[in-house]
């Protein structure tokens, strides 16, 4: 157990918080074996906190750490290799490991190490767990838990994605522009899957996704840090902003459900919006227009009800029409087409969504039935909305919105 008030398991943890995705990466970066480099960086951790209350925390952790993951390795390779052959590889080694290395000469390769986690060779349903783990050393099981699959499932996959990029020599380092965007749209990708993930958890209390909204927002910055001049970045962490500025509206003091045409907006974290609307101003300055751009731009037009008191529906359907055209998503469809009900009236919302009811995505997706309800409540059409609201209920896993989309099935008054 961490002893209270320790400096020595303060430092640790700070370390590991600011430096293990900076650690992982450079150690792995030439020999490509990520499940190495975490069981010598591991063994280094051990090792900081056996020694460091009794020696003191060095000057600096970072160096100290990277130096003990290095002679691990070694010891590791030279127990695997016993041949002549492996000599100028463990001399190099030791080489390395003995040159000197402080905070301010150590390479950092997370984004190179985010970039071979989001390979089009690894599956893509293990990205966003794979940068997880080695970026920000979740362990397997909280990975499993927040992705609702099993752990043992979930340490299958990230094993098999490390020795994937082990073994078929996925190279880690940001790709040239011409093969830039399909990869930097599967970090990016990656990174919202792990703030949407606790974005469905709008207080925090879910221990399987508790956290996972920031840390998203902890990787977005990061990338926009290292790629300043990429317009879908910035567009990306200005989104998790605007989202992220919300959440405390998101429930009311009885943690009930609030949709966001209702939500308090004296509620919504003023600071987060300046930034997130400065982030989406340099990325339109900036070459293409990209996804989350536009997303972003969604948010911005929502958040501006905090300063006209309106929502400028009209000009959120002409950027949900963008949107569209770029992604051909049926989930942008119906919003586009929730945004034209509120621009046009629910006639030509309905309209809309009538032309996707085709789609067999949407048979179990709960925010079509929702939608759908809601427009024809709003038609006078009460049997076709009360089966959607039925349909939406069954379909909803968070208590609270269930209780809402229940109270709004009531107020059609076709039960009692």
């Amino acid at each position: 157990m961490r002893p209270p008030d320790d400096p020595a398991w303060a430092a640790a943890e700070t370390a590991a918080r600011q430096s293990y995705g900076k650690l992982i990466a450079f150690l792995a970066a030439r020999t490509r074996d990520v499940a190495g480099a975490e069981d010598a960086l591991s063994e280094a951790f051990a090792a900081a906190l056996a020694s460091w209350p009794r020696t003191g925390v060095p000057k600096h952790p970072e160096a100290w750490l990277l130096t003990a993951a290095r002679r691990r390795g070694i010891d590791v390779e030279r127990r695997r290799q016993t041949s002549a052959a492996a000599a100028p590889q463990l001399r190099m080694m030791a080489q390395e490991a003995a040159a000197a290395v402080d905070n301010e000469t150590l390479p950092d390769e997370r984004l190179s190490l985010m970039f071979a986690c989001a390979h089009p060779a690894i599956e893509a349903g293990v990205r966003a767990p794979l940068i997880l783990q080695t970026i920000l050393g979740f362990d397997a099981a909280t990975i499993a838990s927040a992705f609702l699959v099993s752990p043992g499932t979930m340490g299958q996959r990230l094993v098999r994605a490390k020795n994937r990029i082990r073994d078929t020599g996925i190279p880690f380092r940001i790709p040239d522009r011409t093969d830039l965007g399909e990869r930097l749209y599967a970090v990016l990708e990656a990174i919202y899957a792990t703030f949407a993930e606790g974005w469905t958890d709008p207080v925090g209390t879910e221990t399987r996704r508790r956290n996972l909204a920031g840390e998203g927002i902890w990787l977005g910055r990061l990338v926009a840090q290292l790629m300043p001049g990429e317009a879908e970045a910035l567009g990306l962490l200005a989104l998790m902003l605007f989202a992220e500025a919300r959440r405390t509206a998101r429930r009311d003091l009885a943690g009930e459900y609030v949709p966001l045409a209702e939500q308090d907006t004296g509620l919504w974290d003023a600071a987060l919006i300046c930034e997130a609307e400065a982030l989406l101003h340099k990325a339109n300055t900036l070459e293409g227009t990209g996804r989350y751009q536009l997303e972003a731009a969604v948010q911005s037009a929502h958040v501006a009800r905090r300063l006209s008191g309106k929502t400028d529906w009209p000009a959120i359907a002409l950027l949900y029409e963008a949107l569209s055209r770029l992604s051909g998503s049926p989930v942008v469809a119906i919003n586009r087409a929730v945004a034209i009900a509120e621009a046009n009236g629910a006639a030509a919302g309905m309209r809309e969504l009538d032309a996707l009811a085709s789609d067999t995505r949407l048979a179990d997706y709960q925010p079509y039935w929702a939608a759908r309800a809601g427009l024809l409540a709003q038609l006078g059409r009460t049997t076709e909305a009360d089966a959607a609201y039925q349909r939406a209920i069954g379909l909803e896993r968070d208590e609270a919105v269930r209780r809402f989309l229940k109270q709004r099935r009531a107020l059609l008054g076709l039960w009692p």
